[in-house]
């Protein structure tokens, strides 16, 4: 039976970190994966994670399994974090929350238990987005499609299409957002720009799905909830996918969450209750070190700070090589216009790099981008910085 399986096509970005790997040139430049790298090109484990795990190592008692929905604690320390303690959703009892095996897990938990409980439901994605979102929920049964975000012209929002692209979403669908430093544009609305998508979302009965992978990596933790806290509104529902790979740097033990907001608290217990059942058919049970580390620090009030120090030093990093990145660009290809790069937020900036040009990085530099011309710029060094300004501006 297997031997008439043709293989399947390489993931759009792991792929590429796999030929990165495979790449024997020392000069090589990897800016594909959305890992944080310190200004050695390392991911290093953060000191606070070093001790809470030494805490954890010595405490623990039992390897037994953890509930179907993962630690309490670390459950309501995730609304407190996305949120704020004294939230009326924090305090109200109205949302639940799951533990997910990272941000991915708990996207495909929303996915399924939203095509589940409502049969023929749509999830809108902003077009360009994550190329994981639209697999993710199609996976899980769910169909997908697209509304406007991005203005190839600018290398800007393109607030007028998305404000018309919600307003013609069907009343009853969902609609996938990104609440900070947008994958892979690096583009997000203001302020005042959230008021208006809420005003729409509210008044064509949208259900927001909101992806919060980046929190604290934009502009800070509270700055960075903006968004999400702007769609919060008093009696509104909505799900929000967090994950705690970035911001605490546990990539690989794979920390997330997933909590929807109902209308009270009995709803809540019901809604707690399917997302159960999804997850045992799933993985049955998530794992437990990465929640207890994120608790364990969460829990401490000196530990807590210490991540918050760490924290802004990962997002000023980002941000002055995003500087760097810019001013160094416009020296090197002085008749092309890359201001955008300075003004995205997080992790990623969108170069505007055609597929054909990115290709040629790769081929010819050494240099891996995303095929749609997304770079991390955490991957960004003052080593490498001077070549990969050269070489962009050599295949423009």
């Amino acid at each position: 039976m297997f031997n008439q399986l043709e293989a399947a096509p390489p993931d759009a970005i792991l792929g590429l970190n796999e030929a990165f790997g495979r790449d024997a040139r020392p000069e090589k430049i990897n800016l594909t994966t959305g890992v944080y790298k310190n200004a050695h090109g390392q991911t290093p484990v953060l000191s606070c994670v070093k001790e809470a795990e030494r805490r954890l190592l010595e405490s623990e008692a039992s390897k037994g399994y953890l509930g179907i929905d993962g630690l309490p604690e670390f459950s309501g320390r995730v609304r407190e974090l996305i949120f704020g303690a004294d939230h009326e959703i924090t305090v109200s009892g109205r949302a639940t929350s799951i533990q997910a095996p990272g941000g991915t897990g708990a996207l495909r938990v929303a996915a399924e238990f939203l095509g589940k409980a409502f049969p023929g439901v749509t999830i809108w994605c902003s077009q360009p987005t994550w190329p994981n979102h639209p697999a993710i929920f199609q996976a899980a049964g769910v169909e997908v499609a697209e509304y406007g975000y991005f203005d190839e012209t600018t290398n800007g929002l393109n607030f007028a299409s998305m404000l018309d692209g919600l307003a013609a979403i069907p009343a009853g669908d969902v609609v996938c957002l990104h609440a900070c430093c947008h994958n892979p544009t690096g583009v997000d609305p203001t302020a005042q720009q959230w008021e208006q998508v809420a005003e729409i979302i509210e008044s064509r009965d949208l259900l927001p799905l909101v992806d919060f992978a980046y929190q604290g990596f934009g502009d800070g933790l509270e700055e960075d909830a903006t968004g999400l806290r702007t769609l919060a509104r008093p009696g509104r529902r909505l799900l929000v996918a967090s994950s705690f790979s970035k911001n605490f740097g546990l990539y690989r033990e794979r920390v997330g969450a997933l909590t929807v907001v109902t209308g009270d608290a009995d709803t809540a217990g019901i809604v707690l209750s399917r997302l159960k059942q999804t997850i045992r058919a799933n993985y049955s049970n998530p794992p437990a070190h990465g929640a207890g580390v994120v608790t364990t620090i969460l829990d401490d009030d000196l530990l807590r700070k210490e991540w918050q120090t760490e924290l802004n030093g990962m997002r000023e990093r980002i941000n002055d090589m995003r500087q760097r990145l810019a001013t160094g660009l416009a020296a090197a290809a002085p008749d092309h216009d890359f201001t955008n790069v300075g003004t995205q937020r997080g992790m990623f900036s969108f170069s505007g790099l055609s597929p054909a040009q990115v290709d040629r990085l790769r081929e010819e530099h050494a240099v891996y981008l995303v095929r749609n011309g997304r770079m991390n710029v955490a991957g960004v060094t003052e080593e490498n910085i001077g070549r990969l300004c050269e070489s962009i501006a050599t295949i423009l």
